[in-house]
């Protein structure tokens, strides 16, 4: 079959092949595929009620498994903040993965810990033959430090990444606060109370949700942007000490030391003329038209503060913070 026609074929809107529209074979929970039957036998291996609960997340685990035929990879989406429980959930989508075979991941993250994210690229590395990371929407801060060690990274015009500034969760809110806001929140107060010692209450008030550690925490998560930038780059395997200082240094101009807002954006115009090895994708093509369809499944679903989005062909994971984690719909 010709590769055009393969991709044809890879348009989630055509209807499944088989007589009468019907599934012609059955795709199991661990990947396999039958042979086509017909009669009873051909229905779904799950109970009609148990398959019916599920049916979306059998339907986006089929479009990943046809991205995987057509692009013979490995593919894995990843939608949520990036902190410790991100390296389990993520370990349950590769544990099986063969260092042989290629693994794309879709990754959206308005950032996270950067430790975690280092973690992450190297568990990545270690799993596959090439890392390409695609990012249909955002990827900051800790998301930006994980496809620093990523062998190609496809965007579009729809994808950001963002300045490297350590994110803290502060009180009860589900939200993330960058580590120069904490700081600069703190510092304005200071000296705002020094030239009006009556303010004193207001800025105690305002700032009631911070603790001295966590300011403290904040400062030493921002001394150690630098160390972490680096360390990702160096974990593609290949990439020179010479192309890692180049890297570094252009990376380090653009997102620690010139933004001013954790929101700036970072194109993939950007992100290309800073050295990464960004391939910018066209919207109209195949690829990403599926990636995009099962990015906006992830984002109907509700996949942002405070739900997280695992999956892969044979695992499927939502978290939702503040209650345990839950089987995906």
């Amino acid at each position: 079959m010709a590769r055009e026609d393969q991709l044809r074929q890879a348009d989630p809107d055509r209807p499944p092949e088989g007589a009468g529209g019907q599934v012609s074979g059955v795709r199991d929970d661990q990947g396999r595929h039958d042979e086509p039957l017909t009669g009873p036998e051909s229905f779904p291996v799950q109970s009609p009620l148990f398959h019916a609960e599920h049916a979306d997340r059998y339907q986006r685990q089929e479009w990943i498994r046809r991205y995987q035929d057509l692009y013979r990879c490995r593919l894995i989406a990843v939608v949520d903040v990036l902190f410790g429980q991100t390296v389990t959930f993520v370990e349950e989508l590769i544990y099986d993965a063969s260092p042989d075979q290629d693994l794309h991941m879709i990754l959206v993250s308005p950032g996270g810990d950067g430790e975690v994210a280092l973690r992450l690229v190297r568990s990545l590395q270690a799993r596959c033959n090439e890392l390409t990371v695609i990012l249909p929407d955002i990827a900051k801060s800790a998301g930006t430090i994980l496809v620093m060690g990523a062998h190609h990274i496809l965007m579009a015009p729809t994808s950001d990444l963002g300045p490297v500034d350590p994110q803290f969760q502060i009180g009860g809110q589900q939200g993330l606060v960058s580590a120069k806001d904490i700081i600069a929140a703190v510092e304005n107060a200071e000296k705002a109370v020094a030239s009006s010692p009556d303010t004193y209450p207001i800025h105690a008030a305002l700032l009631s949700d911070l603790t001295a550690l966590q300011v403290e925490q904040a400062r030493s998560a921002l001394a150690r942007t630098g160390d972490l930038v680096t360390e990702a780059l160096k974990s593609l395997p290949g990439r020179s000490e010479t192309e890692v200082s180049e890297l570094k240094v252009k990376l380090h101009k653009a997102l620690v030391d010139v933004p001013r807002d954790h929101s700036a954006v970072f194109s993939a115009q950007d992100a290309k003329d800073a050295g990464l090895p960004v391939e910018i994708a066209d919207p109209r093509s195949d690829q990403w038209r599926l990636v995009w369809r099962l990015y906006a499944k992830y984002f109907m679903m509700g996949a942002g503060p405070g739900f997280g989005m695992y999956e892969g062909a044979n695992a499927s994971r939502t978290v939702q913070y503040g209650g345990p984690p839950t089987p995906p719909p």
